[in-house]
């Protein structure tokens, strides 16, 4: 049975300029101990995916409207907000896209670090300050027992990202959801903080989404992978079969955005166009006006996930209908 099922999720923001539907229909599982990889342009879903499952949709403007999304037995999007805190931050526990503005500044990082242990579980400030100081050292920040009183801004970027994780591991939560959590580090830095992850994961036993512009890191750390544009998922399966036999056009396009696949000294592939206004109504497929093989039908009928092998769906009309 799934840690984690989730099923037609909805959530849109309603501003002056109208309704933004972010995620629109998205449903997916994640089982015990693995890893789901969610990749996708900006804009396409995948943060505002992880921040309603953790209940931290601003509302308003925010508005989670329908879907469910059970983990072991409590719907996340439904339970009373009491259920929700017990849950979000001991078994649920999130890392942030920026180290830079997650960590409050006035505050010092044992403070932060300690602090869910004092909400979640029945332990004194010094047994909770002992585990923070464990965990610093386990992320592998040197001189953790000076740093544990610093401030924020004594950090370094790849610092505070490893005190973020600290945070979010403190707990030994069953499901961590990283939202890009290496996009601002450096190419060394970032291998660390992905070693870490998977290191710790093994040693927790914990499910991990990882949500990511970065097809590489998603290629050498995910067991499945599902690509989301304009708050749908357009293709879903395991990363081996993903990446060596992509079936919709856009999850083409993005192996073919890759830097490193490119000819030497030859123009770098981008794909054409912006990614389309979510807070207007979408007729057909949202991909069509970028897409090289886009029909008249693709212009005017939806298309939703079909199977196109055990574990392996994607939703292009033309694909399914075996037309490309």
């Amino acid at each position: 049975m799934p840690l984690l099922t989730v099923t037609d999720l909805r959530t849109s923001f309603h501003t002056r300029n109208g309704v933004t539907r972010a995620v629109d229909g998205v449903s997916f599982h994640v089982d015990r101990g693995e890893t789901l990889g969610v990749v996708g342009e900006s804009g396409s879903g995948k943060s505002v995916t992880g921040y309603s499952l953790m209940g931290l949709v601003p509302q308003p403007p925010g508005r989670i409207e329908g879907g469910t999304a059970m983990f072991d037995g409590v719907d996340l999007l439904h339970c009373p907000p009491k259920e929700a805190r017990a849950i979000r931050g001991k078994r649920i526990a999130m890392i942030f896209q920026d180290p830079m503005t997650s960590l409050n500044p006035y505050l010092r990082i044992s403070d932060q670090l300690i602090e869910p242990l004092l909400i979640h579980e029945d332990i004194s400030r010094r047994d909770a300050r002992a585990r923070a100081l464990a965990m610093l050292e386990a992320v592998g920040v040197s001189d953790a027992q000076r740093r544990l009183d610093a401030h924020p801004h004594e950090f370094s970027g790849g610092m505070r990202q490893r005190v973020m994780i600290a945070m979010a591991l403190i707990t030994k939560p069953e499901l961590l959801i990283a939202d890009e959590p290496t996009t601002a580090l450096d190419v060394t830095v970032q291998a660390q903080i992905l070693e870490l992850i998977q290191r710790l994961q093994k040693e927790l036993g914990m499910a991990v989404i990882f949500i990511t512009h970065d097809l590489g890191v998603v290629s050498g750390l995910c067991d499945r992978v599902q690509v989301m544009y304009a708050g749908r998922i357009v293709e879903t399966g395991d990363t081996r079969t993903l990446f060596r036999s992509p079936r919709h056009p856009y999850t083409r396009a993005l192996q073919r955005s890759i830097p490193a696949l490119q000819p030497k000294g030859s123009t770098l592939f981008t794909i054409p166009g912006l990614p389309p206004d979510l807070s207007k109504p979408i007729a057909g497929c949202a991909f069509a006006p970028r897409c090289e093989h886009a029909s008249d039908r693709c212009q005017t009928e939806r298309p939703e996930l079909a199977p196109v092998a055990p574990g392996h769906a994607q939703a292009c009309l033309r694909v399914q209908s075996g037309e490309i």
